[in-house]
């Protein structure tokens, strides 16, 4: 097969981008040092995380002189997320160091008053002149997540040349693919964006630099998507086998009469994740719920997992489940960044952080709101950047008098309980729900924003497994505690829930999961369900 260099420069999941080339009939060569970007044709230049870091390991490492001889040769270089960043003069995020400067713009920050930030989703790639280019398309959805962009001003870069294909956030317009010659930029990450992205490797491979746009289907308009997450809880069953299972209130055996049934089985992680992506599914989150306390780290099966899905799932993968400084059966100590690296090395693109976020908000909140910058979150972020943290938040609901009753958060809920009490407050829970902290959530999710945490997978012990719809209060209430983005979980039953939390909160996305495992919906329905009520939806596309 013909090749493509790739300059794997920090940290990341690369795996997915190099799937995604092997995909579309071409093989990656490593570049290893400055001297290899000679030798290079096509150079593909990833990236993830701080601009500020990415750039000064570009120019500690001696990349910096190579990549621009490589873009002044005429030899076609590609930039992705922080690798198109990098093209611009600088950015915001660190103004003390450069870019490359082939653009002479500024990348600055989304303005957070009315949005979550990071912007994390599936968005538009709109062309503004007549011709469609690097295999992008107008009704086209592609996996954008970022905090930083370049903003769009009509007609400043295309005097120069440049074919540009925006995007809006909000109310901000900004740039979501950049081309010119024998450059390419996107903003978007085309090796998560489904068959949309793995089309736009390829035109840029292959050199299809120009299409005709063809017709814009107005049910396939510009702007952020609704997310819809298929969730897998995987643990080992009474064989020891892997399977996907479901709770209800996290109790994941059959009620069989007697106490302590068989793990409820599902389905097979992998197969089922597969499913799901042709389904339409935008991100696919995996729940390690087995400790695998007798196996090394290095060996976890979820690792596994991950390295098979990665090759034929190509949206956004999360897993949970884990994520905390541990110790070998060996002794040896391994830091929750290391842990999370191996991850990341095998085809994730998040984390979640569970019981151990809880442990960290409590001593932060000990020590006086002082950040400690040893915490998994805070070293896992500072690594890959925030968007590469999800902290999975556990609650239940508590019932007061009044709100004088208890030095926790609560509001007037609109169901009282069996008492007659009007007031609550949510609790946090470790260990799977099995034990609770005094600690409220909102204490939690103002925490975890401040220590790096780039989303919230918000559950709700009262409502898992019910099938009776999300508890839009908590929802409600945790939106209005912090900026980053929540992804609304537990108690979906019905498509028409899905419609129900998109309309009644600002969730930024919602999770399924035992009613797609046990078949009674489909992502394609709960999808389908959403556009009839007018959300905007990204459908799977079945052709590169």
């Amino acid at each position: 097969m013909p090749t493509v260099h790739l300059l794997d420069y920090v940290a990341g999941n690369i795996r997915s981008l190099v799937n995604a080339i092997n995909q579309v009939g071409y093989e990656v060569e490593w570049i290893r040092s400055p001297e290899d970007v000679k030798n290079a044709d096509k150079l593909i230049l990833p990236g993830v995380g701080h601009f500020g870091h990415c750039l000064s390991q570009l120019e500690k490492g001696g990349f910096l002189g190579p990549i621009r001889e490589h873009i002044d040769s005429g030899k076609p270089f590609m930039g992705i997320c922080v690798g198109l960043q990098a093209l611009f003069q600088g950015s915001e995020e660190d103004n003390d160091v450069p870019g490359l400067g082939v653009i002479p713009e500024v990348i600055r920050k989304f303005n957070d008053d009315s949005k979550s930030v990071p912007h994390i989703g599936w968005n538009s790639a709109m062309n503004t002149g007549s011709e469609t280019f690097w295999g992008l398309r107008p009704s086209s959805k592609y996996y954008y997540v970022h905090s930083y962009a370049a903003p769009y001003t009509p007609g400043a870069l295309e005097k120069d040349g440049w074919s540009v294909a925006t995007a809006t956030y909000g109310e901000e317009e900004f740039i979501g693919a950049i081309s010119r010659g024998n450059v390419f930029g996107a903003q978007f990450h085309p090796e998560k964006s489904g068959t949309a992205g793995l089309r736009v490797i390829r035109a840029f491979l292959n050199g299809d630099q120009f299409q005709s746009p063809g017709e814009i289907d107005a049910s396939k308009a510009n702007g952020l998507t609704r997310r819809v997450i298929a969730c897998l809880d995987v643990r080992t069953n009474d064989s020891g086998d892997l399977v996907v299972t479901k709770g209800d209130q996290y109790d994941v055996r059959e009620k069989s009469g007697e106490e302590g049934g068989n793990v409820r089985n599902l389905g097979k992680p992998v197969e089922m994740a597969k499913k799901y992506y042709e389904q339409g599914a935008d991100e696919v989150t995996f729940l390690n719920i087995t400790s695998f306390r007798n196996s090394p780290v290095a060996d976890t099966p979820m690792l596994e997992i991950l390295r098979r899905t990665s090759e034929t799932v190509f949206v956004p993968l999360t897993i949970g489940g884990g994520i905390k400084d541990t110790v070998d059966p060996d002794g040896t100590h391994i830091p929750a960044l290391d842990v999370a690296t191996m991850y990341f090395k095998s085809g994730a693109d998040k984390v979640s952080v569970g019981s151990d976020s809880v442990f960290a908000a409590m001593d932060y909140y000990n020590a006086g709101e002082k950040l400690s910058g040893k915490t998994a979150i805070e070293t896992i972020s500072q690594a890959y950047g925030k968007q590469a943290v999800v902290v999975s938040v556990d609650p239940k609901r508590v019932y007061v008098d009044k709100p004088e009753d208890t030095p926790h958060h609560t509001f007037k809920t609109q169901f009282p309980n069996a008492s007659g009490q009007s007031y609550c407050w949510y609790q946090c829970t470790v260990m799977g729900g099995r034990e609770t902290r005094d600690l409220d959530v909102w204490q939690l999710v103002r925490a975890v924003e401040a220590m790096g945490a780039g989303e919230i997978l918000l559950n709700c012990i009262d409502k898992d497994g019910s099938n009776s719809g999300f508890d839009l209060e908590l929802i409600n209430d945790v939106k209005a505690a912090i900026k980053i983005p929540v992804i609304a979980s537990s108690g979906a039953g019905v498509p028409a829930h899905f419609s129900e939390v998109f309309n009644k909160t600002t969730t930024d996305a919602a999770l399924g999961a035992g009613m797609f495992h046990r078949g009674e919906y489909t992502v394609t329905q709960v999808k389908d369900h959403l556009q009839t009520d007018g959300f905007l939806v990204r459908q799977f596309e079945s052709e590169i």
